[in-house]
């Protein structure tokens, strides 16, 4: 296979982004989608509005996903650690197109930031693909450990009646949590204390609280 040149890989990079902000990324195949995911639970205007912006929250943390695993994948050193952020990386499609399509059930939209998010988070990506495939892998950790709390957050947050919000939470939980444990079974480094206390959680608090409004 002929190896792509810097170019080549910025052109592949950016065609990517154009997929995941605007279009319908390709999903990873499997068989595990929420049943009804365009069904409109019987939630009152309030209710509904409170689901769409905590979709739209986890959409724009989806969208920083995909640009965060393809930063890290381009600049992965092991052939191994690059082809498991593309395999985190398909994943994660299924949950952006899942909460695209709840968005849109709830008659809502997806943040008009995503762009900024994407190409922030593969700036970052590509910094901790740079130091090193374990601290790239610690960041990918990091980043799952605190995508766990949100929609832990988010789960208690939700309308009851919205049960198909929740199925697509619950599975993301799940795929979430099985990308921690595959980033630290490959040796992930624990990221200084900074980084992980202050810079990370500083940053999602900000993503979080534009992309619930914009």
């Amino acid at each position: 296979m002929r190896r792509l040149s810097l170019l080549d890989s910025l052109l592949v990079e950016l065609d990517q982004s154009m997929r995941t902000v605007h279009a319908k990324p390709p999903v990873s195949g499997r068989s595990v989608t929420p049943e009804n995911l365009t069904s409109r639970a019987d939630l009152t205007d309030k209710e509904r509005k409170l689901a769409a912006s905590l979709m739209r929250i986890n959409h724009a943390g989806e969208v920083a996903a995909q640009g965060l695993y393809r930063g890290q994948a381009m600049k992965a050193r092991d052939p191994e650690v690059k082809l498991q952020m593309e395999q985190s990386a398909a994943e994660e499609n299924d949950h952006l197109n899942w909460c695209g399509e709840r968005l849109t059930a709830l008659g809502s939209h997806k943040s008009f930031l995503n762009p900024v998010w994407y190409w922030g988070s593969f700036s970052l990506g590509a910094l901790a693909g740079a130091a090193g495939d374990r601290w790239s892998l610690g960041f990918v950790k990091e980043t799952e450990d605190q995508v766990l709390k949100h929609i832990n957050n988010h789960l208690q947050k939700l309308p009851p009646q919205d049960k198909v919000s929740h199925s697509v939470l619950l599975q993301m939980k799940q795929d979430e949590q099985h990308h921690a444990d595959i980033a630290e079974a490959a040796g992930a480094a624990k990221l200084p204390f900074p980084i992980r206390k202050i810079l990370m959680p500083l940053t999602s608090k900000i993503m979080t609280g534009l992309s619930a409004k914009i």
